[in-house]
């Protein structure tokens, strides 16, 4: 009995440690996004903040996986992408509805008070917990600009293409010329329109670039973002995004469903493999 006990406890120690170090990945990327969007200047150009609960993971039939601010061509952003979110840590908990959207921030150093052009914009998106990663799914949204792949202008330098998740509370309220589906690809103002409709926190987002020809002109320059050289921020509280709510709630009580590891199935594993070697005795 006791040596069960010693193998549930070492299954119990390996999950801790596994969840850790998933964690800690998950934080890590959390910080370079963070980083990337203030050395691209998304942040404080585009953004004034940028604080995510979430990791966003974009793919593309045919690249994959992108990273954040990776090249790519008009070509293999032309299919609507795959998005999905890692919780930074198992106190964040998402539920309800969410809002996502990919805005074209221009070249770094792009006067945003002119606004961005809107290139996918869709209401009431949810995740589907359960998956890992979150899939963020669309099926059941109000696509008021369906997913348009970027073109920017010839020789216009390389632009970033933001995609951002908001969570959505149940005062949501969107304008009248972006509230009904189908509407064109348009400029309009980030800010503006989430300030103005009630969304709520970010809660995820990435960027990526495309450049059609050479740049007419010098573009500013950006610095790499070295990810070693990124702390790990130390996790307290528990965050939410539910029903639109972002917010610490005090408690580490919280678990977001999909979020964090199931125990039950690794120490199982490991049980059953112990009696298959004959190493557990009653």
């Amino acid at each position: 009995m006791k040596f069960t006990a010693a193998l549930v406890s070492a299954a119990l120690a390996t999950l801790a440690a596994a969840q850790t170090s998933t964690t800690n990945n998950t934080q890590v990327g959390i910080e370079a996004i963070e980083a990337h969007f203030s050395q691209s200047g998304i942040v404080p150009s585009l953004l004034t903040t940028f604080d995510p609960l979430a990791l966003m993971s974009v793919t593309f039939d045919g690249v994959g996986e992108i990273s954040p601010g990776q090249s790519l061509t008009q070509t293999q952003v032309a299919p609507t992408p795959g998005i999905a979110i890692t919780p930074a840590n198992s106190t964040v908990q998402l539920s309800g509805n969410f809002t996502l959207v990919m805005a074209d921030a221009g070249p770094v150093g792009t006067d945003e008070s002119a606004g961005q052009t809107r290139h996918w914009l869709v209401n009431s998106v949810t995740v589907a917990n359960g998956t890992d990663p979150l899939n963020v799914s669309t099926s059941s949204g109000v696509a008021i600009t369906k997913y348009a792949g970027p073109a920017p202008a010839q020789g216009s330098g390389a632009h970033r293409y933001v995609i951002l998740l908001f969570a959505q509370p149940e005062s949501f309220t969107p304008p009248s010329n972006l509230s009904t589906a189908g509407v064109p690809v348009s400029v309009f103002n980030l800010n503006d329109y989430v300030q103005s409709t009630g969304l709520g926190a970010i809660v995820a987002g990435t960027y990526m670039t495309v450049e059609e020809g050479t740049a007419s002109f010098t573009p500013s320059s950006t610095a790499p973002v070295v990810t070693s050289t990124l702390p790990v921020p130390k996790t307290s509280g528990t965050s939410s995004a539910t029903s639109g709510a972002a917010s610490p709630s005090g408690s580490s009580s919280g678990q977001s469903s999909g979020a964090g590891l199931n125990t039950a199935p690794l120490a199982s594993m490991l049980l059953a493999g112990a009696f298959a070697l004959g190493l557990v005795f009653f």
